[in-house]
Parts: structure tokens; C-alpha cells; sequence
């Protein structure tokens, strides 16, 4: 995707260097930066600090990871460790684990000596893999998108997002955010109402600022802003994306995704979750029970980060010092408040009987 005009993935291989580049997200919207990882150590960190986020991403880093760490010491030992060292950076994007089991079955499969170069190879196949995927999922996404225009006679579509979902969450294209770029591109007249996303603002920070770079049309609300404008009329359409889906259909998602799909709900408004099939967790069943919900620490609530008046970056408390503050930073939608899913696969219902098939 674009960065003043110039092409960018979100991730990469210097393959002159042997080192991983990625975008460093901390930094966005006001400083495009770029952070250059060495080892596995670092990868764990730039998970886990949120250098990187996204489900779809943290397993493609994660796996570029296993590569690093091949590099050093390509025992089963050392195999096995480094699968347990990174798992933990981020406990609710499944992505994560899926891609470090893959990495790990395939590496073992492989003569020591010959790891290094396979575990390169799968890193770029996952890597290149999200793409397609991505691209998949706009095309497919494009079709909801068609048939809303087709039912308005052409007028412009206004479509309200969670979190970040873009290429920033991936390593190209995006989930929720690929079939409005695409619509974007066919020249279809879209708007899009962007959640600000608190505590971290991934929404106002992140999303804004690829739309910007696209030149999409979109509008910056609050979080709690989003049920009024479906009251008022002024959405067509919700799409998100998923950091983990059920075998049943519920999304886990940032938090805040859920009271969205109950406004959409009660406002007829179909909610739509983009997501790559590899997103889709067969052993949680139970979303209550099954669906970890990662807990951050309190500062990204009590504080917030931005630039002052001379440009530097700066946080400041926002709460009173002594009052206790809980940071969950994801929900579960039930499955019967979301419309459909949007996969590379195809559009399904959020059944257990429909998800069977996209792996059948």
C-alpha cells in the first residue's frame, strides 16, 4: 500500500542483511519510521510492545522470528524453545500460535542443516500467503460493497469501522479495511466513520492515516458516537476485522466491537468481520471459556500518548492518581449479531456448520 506515494508492505526481509523491517506502529500517524530486528528477542518485544499488531501480522513477524533464531542455533532444542518463547507475546491473536505451530511441524521435517534456508522460505510463504489472502478478501468484500451501491442508485456509502484492520494490521491489503481500498479504486463513491478505538486509538491514529494516504474520505467519531449514527441513518454497513473466531462463529475482536454489533443489530444494519481463514480457532468453541481476552496494562487508559505544540512526542495522565484502572483489550461479538464472514474463501454464514466447510 501506499506511504507518500510509494509502495510499502508492512513487513519485510532485507536479504542483504538477514534482518526483519517493519513499520514501527508506536510512531504513527505523526513519524513514519522504520525498525530494523536482529533477533528473536527483539521480535518478541516489537510483538508484544505493539510495534507490530494485528493477528494477521503478529503471525507473519513471529514467523520471520523462527527464521532469526535458525540463524543462531538450528537444534530441535532450540526449535522448540524459541515456539515457547515467542507464544506468549500476545495470548488472544491466534494467528500467532498458528504460525509458530506451522513453522515448528515443517522445521522439525527438516535436517538441522537445512533449516536456516527453510525456515526463510516458510517465513516469505506465510508472508506472501497473507497477501493473497488480503487481496481475496477485498475482491470478495467488493461484491457486499456493489450490492449497496446498486440498492442506493450510486450515492456515496458510508461504512463504519473498529480498531485498524488496514495493511498495517496485515502485510498488505488488510482485512476489513482491503474492500473499501478496492471499492476505493473502482472509483465507487465511499465514506468511511472511523472509531477512535480507545485506549490505544488504533482507530484515529492508524486507520485515519491510511485512509489519508489513499485519499478516502472518512470521518473521525468517538467510540461511544457510533450507535447515533446508525440511528440517524448514517451508516450502511459495519465491517471489522478479528484477532480470533470460534468454531462457532463469535469474533473476538478490539474491545468495543461488540457494543458496535449491537447498535448494528438494533439498527438493521448489517455487520460484516473480514478475517483469513488461518484466524479461525476449530478448538475454541466456547467463547466465554475458550477465547483468552488479553488484559494490557492500566497506562494505556490512565494516559495518553500524542505531540505538543513544538512536535515532540509526549503522554500525560489523564485520571486521578489512587483510582484503579482495568484495561481489557478485546470482546467477544456472538456469532448471532454478525452478518456474515468474509474470508479468502468466500462469504459464509457464522455457523458451525458453514465454517466446517471453508476447511473442507
Amino acid at each position: 500500500m501506499k506511504v507518500k506515494g510509494k509502495n510499502y508492505k508492512s513487513i519485510w526481509l532485507d536479504k542483504k542483511k538477514s534482518i526483519v523491517v517493519v513499520i514501527d506502529q508506536r510512531q504513527l500517524p505523526h513519524h513514519f519510521k522504520l525498525l530494523y530486528l536482529k533477533n528473536i528477542k527483539e521480535i518478541k518485544k516489537a510483538i508484544k510492545d505493539m510495534v507490530v499488531r494485528g493477528a494477521p501480522l503478529i503471525g507473519v513477524t513471529a514467523a520471520y522470528g523462527i527464521y532469526l533464531s535458525m540463524k543462531n542455533n538450528t537444534s530441535d532444542k532450540n526449535l522448540n524453545s524459541s515456539v515457547n518463547f515467542l507464544k506468549d507475546a500476545r495470548p488472544t491473536a491466534v494467528n500467532l500460535s498458528w504460525a509458530l505451530e506451522f513453522m515448528k511441524k515443517k522445521l522439525l521435517d527438516e535436517k538441522p542443516s537445512n533449516r536456516v534456508h527453510a525456515s526463510k522460505k516458510l517465513a516469505e510463504k506465510i508472508s506472501n500467503n497473507d497477501i493473497k489472502c488480503c487481496k481475496k478478501i477485498a475482491e470478495n468484500g467488493l461484491k457486499i460493497i456493489l450490492g449497496i451501491r446498486k440498492r442506493k442508485k450510486n450515492k456515496t456509502i458510508n461504512i463504519l469501522t473498529h480498531c485498524n484492520a488496514g495493511w498495517l494490521a496485515t502485510v498488505d491489503w488488510g482485512t476489513a479495511l482491503s474492500p473499501i481500498f478496492l471499492a476505493h479504486r473502482k472509483k465507487i463513491k465511499i465514506h468511511v466513520w472511523v472509531d477512535e478505538t480507545r485506549p490505544r486509538n488504533q482507530g484515529s491514529s492508524l486507520t485515519s492515516w491510511e485512509l489519508l494516504q489513499e485519499k478516502i474520505p472518512h470521518t473521525i467519531i468517538t467510540d461511544n458516537a457510533g450507535g447515533h449514527i446508525m440511528q440517524h441513518g448514517m451508516v450502511d454497513m459495519c465491517i471489522t476485522g478479528s484477532d480470533r473466531t470460534t468454531a462457532n462463529g463469535d469474533v473476538c475482536n478490539k474491545i468495543g466491537t461488540y457494543l458496535k454489533a449491537l447498535s448494528a443489530y438494533d439498527n438493521k444494519i448489517p455487520f460484516y468481520v473480514a478475517l483469513p481463514s488461518n484466524t479461525i480457532d476449530l478448538n475454541s468453541k466456547n467463547y466465554l471459556k475458550d477465547v483468552p481476552i488479553e488484559e494490557r496494562n492500566s497506562d494505556e487508559l490512565t494516559h495518553i500518548k500524542g505531540i505538543n505544540s513544538k512536535g515532540k512526542n509526549t503522554k500525560i495522565r489523564i485520571t486521578p492518581k489512587g483510582s484503579k484502572a482495568s484495561n481489557y483489550s478485546f470482546d467477544v461479538t456472538p456469532a448471532k449479531y454478525v452478518t456474515r464472514l468474509i474470508t479468502e474463501k468466500g462469504i459464509h454464514k457464522p455457523s458451525k456448520i458453514e465454517i466446517k466447510k471453508i476447511f473442507s
